[in-house]
């Protein structure tokens, strides 16, 4: 009986199959920032109905477009990075470093502040 054809992309062919325990943590890691851009994005929604609701402050909906905006971003670092690691283990290299994080979470902390003075009322 034939084999199925083999359908992954290119470089997961590459290189040799890295050990499945390695494998299995970068998807988990992966796993954990999609939860967290979830998070961010339920959080954005729940902005956005605050928006709608009298008195309606234009600020709310922005917190909301910056949380989502975030999310979004969240999610496509998390699959820039699951594949650099998954790329790097299957050569054998040392697995890249990044400045998105520092960025992330430069704009986390920002929209972090900007509820706080939403909440607290200063804003």
């Amino acid at each position: 009986m034939d084999s199925p054809p083999d359908r992954r992309p290119a470089w997961q062919k590459e290189g040799h199959e890295p050990d499945y325990r390695f494998s299995l943590a970068n998807e988990r890691t992966f796993l954990a920032w999609v939860r967290t851009a979830l998070a961010l994005l339920a959080g954005a929604v729940l902005f956005d109905q605050l928006a709608l609701r009298p008195p309606g402050h234009s600020y709310v909906s922005v917190i909301a477009v910056l949380g989502s905006g975030i999310a979004a971003l969240l999610t496509a670092v998390a699959y820039w990075r699951w594949k650099s690691n998954e790329i790097a283990m299957r050569h054998d290299w040392p697995l890249p470093g990044s400045k998105s994080l520092a960025v992330l979470a430069l704009l986390l902390f920002a929209s972090a502040a900007l509820v706080t003075l939403v909440l607290a009322g200063w804003a």
